[in-house]
């Protein structure tokens, strides 16, 4: 099995979100995939194989599968880009139909997302209390603007707004208390941001309830909050995302509303591939 080790959303050819890429003639059996994505350790690593009318794609973090991962998508589309040449690929998901486009920049490929359609839920205190009791946060560090809700664009996420970047850089938690919430609310990760301005908004996403203790670029997530902050917010222009910093593994995402409430966001960024 031919497993390629690619960065996404890198930020000068640097640091990214490692991502495990396996194109094959026929997916694996759900075992074997997940036994991969264990040994492989990132947080997520997708298995594509063409079908009619594009590819099969699934994606396993180490311990469960999830519906949707941005980053391997985008590694995925870069290796799609390099083995087959630029243009846009159909990929069919468990739960939805999507494409990514890749293209070149000079020797470096990239890759633009469509994701799935967005939706979101204001939550109840009780989930806002879980999330600063699990932080060690009062609620003063959050941002009034930004009420916490549950987003999603293809995988369901807790958007939390901070309103300052220390509280953000500052960040720990609990990995088997956060697990166990992130679980119990079938959240891929806990997308805690702050916006600096129009053009560009920080964010770190913890994702313990399916192994890892944070994600150094999340493009599902950032593809989920754009649908909120778009429909919620009227923030529909194009900005960048900001994460892995305070990881060491600089990231940048570029990411696009489309027109119209529940609409897919377009998320793009460039890919590395890891060579140690």
């Amino acid at each position: 099995m031919d497993i390629q080790r690619l960065a996404s959303f890198t930020q000068d050819g640097q640091g990214g979100n490692p991502a495990g890429v396996v194109i094959c003639g026929i997916l694996p059996d759900a075992d074997t995939m997940q036994a991969v994505a264990a040994e492989v350790g990132y947080s997520e690593t997708v298995f594509a194989a063409p079908v009619q009318g594009g590819f099969r794609a699934r994606y396993f973090a180490p311990e469960a599968e999830v519906p949707f991962c941005g980053h391997a998508t985008i590694a995925l589309g870069a290796a799609l880009g390099a083995a087959r040449g630029a243009g846009r690929y159909t990929l069919m998901l468990n739960e939805a139909r999507i494409s990514v486009t890749a293209y070149q920049e000079g020797e470096a490929w990239g890759a633009k997302l469509v994701s799935p359609a967005t939706s979101y839920n204001m939550c109840d205190q009780s989930v806002i209390d879980e999330v600063l009791a699990l932080f060690g946060w009062s609620e003063d560090v959050l941002d009034p603007h930004y009420p916490v809700s549950f987003v999603h664009g293809g995988a369901q996420h807790l958007a939390v707004g901070l309103a300052d970047q220390k509280t953000l850089q500052t960040m720990s938690y609990d990995f088997d208390t956060g697990a166990a919430m992130m679980q119990a609310h079938e959240l891929v990760t806990i997308n805690l941001f702050w916006v600096e301005s129009a053009t560009r908004i920080h964010s770190r996403n913890p994702f313990a309830g399916h192994g890892v203790y944070e994600d150094p670029a999340t493009g599902a997530a950032a593809a989920a909050l754009a649908g909120y902050l778009r429909d919620v917010h009227e923030h529909d222009n194009p900005y960048e995302v900001v994460q892995g910093v305070d990881m060491g593994q600089p990231s940048l995402l570029r990411v696009t509303p489309q027109s119209g409430e529940g609409a897919p966001i377009e998320v793009a960024g460039m890919v590395r591939h890891i060579t140690a």
